[in-house]
């Protein structure tokens, strides 16, 4: 039997009651859907959304946290919806001014959360019409995740809201899902599990197994050189008496993080703190790395080993380097132990029985599909070599976005590309790191394996989830015995057992729970309704122009939910702009040492202060005098010159709270009755003739450095770019019709005063 709906194309998707059942229920009021892998949980969505296109003049988003799955939720709609209405993807790749058109135009957008964020921040798009939200991976929305942000401007932009959440896994803390539950307004929480008779019947076999791996003894000496060279660092810990054990081999990972914290505190509490306390920082780095370092050689292999260090050679030897991988790359045994490591002829023992377990499989079933899952690109990129000349295997590795280390990311466009070939059967292994642990739906995978455990139990479920979705499957462990990677196998596996017990009483417990605290929520609530951003009066907000590169921070979110006006605009100069004078540069304190060292601070403070005749920097954060071990002298000497050379006062703020607070008086001071207003951008005094004409010419609307340059080599003068006609400007490479258009209007339109 299939779903039958208007908004539904007829025959296309089995109807499964579970599914039903749910979405009835979510079709009523905001809800949290728990739900395993391989169930389902996008064709409830689709379920909800049919719901809503019934409504008129409404628009619906559906947020996923990376761009594959919003890549695979555009698809999977476009697939089964029988509508008229558009439905389109968002990404940053598009332009803003073409997603604002785009949010217009449309009534079924599929994004991920930091576009709209930052959409909304920018005031190019509103949630006022919006009467559904879906969070995918909705156990994100916590802490300053995104979801967040855009949960909390739902509510003040919007009067008759719906939201769905979709997970599969929870995790095990009821605070956390109550959390959850509060931030997105839920009132309705749908739990399944495996074992539910409405579910049963539609899962899949799915057999574990888990290889234990000898370590060879070729790495032992190795691995004895790492320990002897952690043990100094230890030994100087236990001297200075931050560590109190009687035995430094009971040491592990998580008390020298606990030792890193206590060393922090001390160091920012006191005000002239010993040397001593300087040293135990940089011991406590140093042990870090080098325990790092030797779970790379125990649980991944002599490539990824060699590797990490010869990272940490390059930062040692460069300006603003560390002093604990200065030291450890001049350590005696460290030097021995690469020397060795270097001369080894082989590598790790899992790789041989990947390649094993991979050939059988492949011999087995030649149709088969297998993902490999590596926490590090170091080994998705070795295992890859290793594969892809044996006979009948066609690998492909699948990693994020972003470059790291030298290894290029990969970019939307080949993300999609590569998981399209690998359904098709152009690949039938795919090699992932964690880009590929949510939500990712390809049905004929019929076998999973960890190239290691990981300690996360979400994590652990998310890999399991790729395989036994439409078919049996199965998932095997590679686990190096006597190494961290048995910790991390039971970990997950104790946490896993502690969150399927609690699913049970969940069911009850959590609705009585969150009963209780959601008499106040739903109080809140009713006194949200009462006022939305869109009641309050655009004469009584204050204005502050942002520069883009910060749509990222916290700052701009905390503006953005006082009521004020954020504008996102590309600065030449400063941070943030709140008057015609006024101009702020905000650093973090890590941020400020660096650009310190790299001699670039007193150079963007002469600009600032060329730029604005009141120039302030903002320092954020704490314990400027305890980090990078740099000398108080060096510090309050770059204090006194940034104040009495540049004349720019410094303001301390200890959070992105504090900074924005500052930031709301200051700008409420300066536009007082409309006194003082807010300048684009900065004045700047000391430019050449081509510098100023760049400089102007970067005003105009989407108008980058590049696109500047390029506007002014083809027309020759700022007069000419001024008198060309829309088709004109559009034979300039970059420039399009829609930034064309904005370019004439602004030069064109007459000037009214606001």
């Amino acid at each position: 039997m299939f779903i039958n709906h208007e908004f539904i194309k007829p025959n296309s998707l089995e109807q499964r009651q579970y599914q039903i059942n749910i979405a009835k229920s979510a079709e009523k009021s905001s809800t949290l859907v728990v739900l395993p892998t391989g169930l389902g949980k996008t064709i409830i969505a689709l379920l909800v959304i049919a719901k809503e296109l019934k409504n008129k003049n409404n628009k619906i988003l559906f947020l996923s946290p990376t761009k594959p799955l919003v890549n695979q939720h555009t698809i999977f709609l476009k697939k089964f919806l029988e509508t008229d209405d558009s439905i389109e993807l968002f990404t940053g790749e598009i332009s803003p001014l073409k997603r604002k058109e785009i949010w217009e135009k449309s009534r079924i957008i599929v994004s991920t959360p930091q576009v709209i964020e930052n959409d909304l921040i920018s005031k190019r798009i509103s949630l006022n019409k919006t009467s559904l939200i879906i969070y995918d991976e909705v156990h994100r929305a916590v802490g300053n995740y995104s979801y967040v942000f855009i949960s909390d401007l739902y509510k003040k932009q919007c009067n008759n809201r719906l939201t769905l959440g979709m997970t599969a896994s929870p995790g095990n803390d009821l605070s956390k899902i109550l959390e959850i539950c509060k931030t997105l307004e839920i009132e309705n929480i749908e739990i399944r599990t495996k074992n539910d008779s409405d579910v049963k019947p539609y899962v899949y076999d799915l057999k574990m197994k888990w290889k234990e791996i000898n370590l060879p003894n070729e790495f032992s000496h190795v691995i004895q050189l790492l320990r002897r060279a952690l043990s100094d660092r230890l030994k100087k810990l236990k001297e200075i008496g931050v560590i109190e054990s009687s035995s430094i081999s009971l040491i592990n990972r998580t008390k020298l993080l606990n030792i890193q914290k206590r060393i922090q505190e001390e160091l920012r509490s006191s005000s002239n703190p010993p040397k001593q306390l300087y040293q135990a920082a940089s011991a406590q780095n140093a042990a870090l790395k080098l325990y790092h370092g030797i779970e790379l050689i125990q649980t991944q292999g002599v490539n990824a080993l060699l590797n990490y260090f010869q990272r940490m050679g390059h930062e040692a030897i460069s300006k603003g380097g560390s002093k604990a991988s200065k030291y450890i790359m001049k350590d005696k045994n460290v030097i021995e132990a690469l020397a060795f490591a270097k001369s080894l002829k082989i590598e790790h023992p899992k790789i041989p029985e990947l390649i094993k377990i991979v050939t059988k499989q492949i011999n087995d079933n030649k149709n088969s599909k297998i993902i490999i899952f590596t926490h590090y690109r170091d080994t998705s990129s070795y295992v890859f070599q290793q594969l892809k000349s044996i006979d009948k295997i066609h690998p492909i590795r699948f990693i994020g976005q972003a470059g790291k280390d030298g290894d290029k990311g990969l970019s939307q466009k080949e993300q999609v590309k590569i998981l399209a070939d690998f359904k098709n059967d152009k690949y039938n292994v795919l090699i992932a790191t964690s880009v590929a642990e949510e939500g990712l739906d390809i049905p004929s995978t019929d076998l999973v394996i960890f190239y290691e455990p990981v300690p996360s139990e979400i994590r652990t479920i998310q890999r399991r989830g790729r395989t036994a979705r439409k078919m049996p499957g199965k998932v095997i462990i590679l686990i190096t015995k006597g190494t961290p990677d048995e910790g991390y196998y039971w970990s997950a596996k104790r946490k896993e057992r502690t969150m399927r017990s609690e699913l049970d009483l969940l069911r009850s417990s959590l609705n009585k729970s969150y009963e209780d605290a959601n008499m106040f929520y739903k109080k809140m609530m009713r006194e949200n309704n009462q006022k939305s951003l869109e009641d309050y009066s655009n004469k009584d907000k204050i204005k502050i122009i942002v520069d883009n590169r910060e749509s990222r921070s916290s700052v701009i979110r905390i503006l953005s939910q006082k009521n004020i006006q954020v504008e996102s605009q590309q600065l030449h100069v400063g941070d943030y702009i709140l008057s015609s004078r006024i101009g702020v540069e905000r650093k973090q304190v890590d941020d400020f040492l660096s650009s310190l060292i790299e001699g670039k601070l007193f150079m963007q403070m002469r600009k600032l202060r060329d730029a604005y005749s009141r120039p302030i920097l903002i320092l954020e954060g704490e314990g400027i005098l305890t980090k990078r071990n740099i000398s108080h002298s060096a510090i309050f000497g770059s204090f006194v010159s940034i104040i009495v050379d540049f004349g720019i006062p410094i303001m301390t703020t200890s959070s992105a709270n504090e900074t924005a607070d500052f930031l709301e008086v200051m700008a409420k001071r300066e536009q007082k009755e409309g006194e003082k207003a807010v300048a684009i951008r900065g004045e700047k005094w000391s430019m050449s003739t081509t510098e100023q004409q760049q400089f102007i010419m970067e005003g105009l609307p989407n108008i980058s450095a590049v696109l500047a340059k390029r506007l002014l080599q083809h027309f020759g003068s700022i007069r000419a770019i001024a008198n060309a006609s829309e088709e004109e400007l559009c034979n300039v490479h970059g420039i399009g019709k829609n930034i064309a258009t904005e370019i004439v209007k602004v030069l064109n339109v007459e000037y009214l005063k606001g």
